[in-house]
């Protein structure tokens, strides 16, 4: 894998626009909210889960959303890194770190997308994308859009983003989780 690969614009424009900086309350201001998959979230999708904590009454600067949405990314690289064993393009790279964002590390490091990827088998992983749609238990059409733009991206061997339209509507909140 090469470690020098970081989240391009393209891929953070693709996590940007499934994930919003949900919930302004005015002056500037972001505060926390419940995505539909119960998990307590702010700017960016970003969790307790990684980095900077927060409470249900927290309230953001979009300076601070976009603080912890670099610092969520730098970490998600990293994952990404240490359990991908093969070179992959700058757009197989963008659409695993949105995919791990999303999904969690762990749920990419016990996933047959990885183990099929790591073999090799490039076309067999990107149909694996499609499997992860549920959030709380439920198919969501939000996560059925993003692992479908995923999966997209993954494909897309240019790896400069030009091959074509993504199959999203870019800046519409798909009610996924982050």
């Amino acid at each position: 894998m090469n470690d020098s690969l970081k989240l391009s614009a393209s891929g953070a424009a693709l996590i940007r626009s499934f994930e919003s900086c949900e919930k302004p309350v005015g002056g500037g201001k972001f505060t926390a909210y419940l995505c539909p998959a119960g998990v307590l979230t702010i700017g960016w999708g970003h969790t307790n889960h990684t980095g900077r904590a927060f409470g249900s009454d927290a309230l953001w600067t979009q300076a601070e959303c976009d603080q912890a949405f670099a610092e969520d990314m730098a970490r998600f690289e990293d994952e990404v890194k240490k359990l991908v064993r093969v070179q992959l393009t700058q757009n197989q790279f963008d659409a695993l770190v949105s995919f791990t964002f999303n999904c969690g590390p762990g749920n990419l490091r016990v996933s047959t997308l990885l183990r099929k990827l790591n073999t090799g088998d490039f076309e067999g992983a990107a149909h694996e994308f499609g499997k992860w749609n549920r959030g709380g238990g439920k198919v969501l059409k939000g996560l059925v859009r993003r692992r479908a733009a995923e999966a997209f991206m993954f494909q897309d061997a240019s790896g400069d983003q030009k091959g074509g339209e993504m199959p999203h509507e870019v800046g519409a909140h798909p009610s996924g989780i982050g």
